[in-house]
């Protein structure tokens, strides 16, 4: 009995885990070419076609690289040459479509197509550079910040 009840606190501590990790997940890479990396908590991770994007993660392209990352809400960011996106907030729900995402060019350029949360709050997304703070109004756009690192 008692090796039971040890056996489901341990199964529900796995699962609780799990849940934290996969609630952390916010995209997938589903484009990569050339030098592309994530850089998360201090680490410089591979990013090839299938990686799954985090909350707080930044997606880096080199000279040669870019990247397209599609999130849980159907968004599609296309970064360039040359470019560091970070991702600073996330939170969506699948059943409402209510949620909030913003990021932050730090460098380069982004191409963006809005998914569901800004096509149900529309000012639920932005993306701010270096210059500006971009409110997502529309379903499509385009940004380039200064070539500085």
């Amino acid at each position: 009995m008692m090796l039971r009840g040890l056996l489901s606190a341990v199964l529900m501590a796995l699962v609780a885990a799990t849940a934290a990790v996969a609630a952390d997940e916010v995209g997938q890479i589903k484009v990569s070419k050339g030098e592309v990396h994530i850089e998360r908590n201090g680490k410089s991770l591979p990013a090839p076609v299938g990686a799954k994007v985090q909350l707080r993660d930044m997606v880096v392209t080199g000279a040669d690289g870019s990247a397209g990352v599609t999130f849980l809400d159907n968004s599609l960011m296309s970064v360039g040459p040359r470019s560091a996106l970070a991702i600073d907030r996330f939170v969506f729900n699948s059943t409402t479509n209510q949620g909030a995402f913003e990021s932050s060019l730090k460098r380069g350029t982004l191409s963006v197509v809005s998914g569901k949360i800004a096509k149900q709050t529309p000012d639920a997304m932005k993306v701010r550079t270096p210059a500006a703070i971009l409110g997502v109004r529309g379903t499509e756009f385009v940004v380039r910040t200064g070539e500085k690192d």
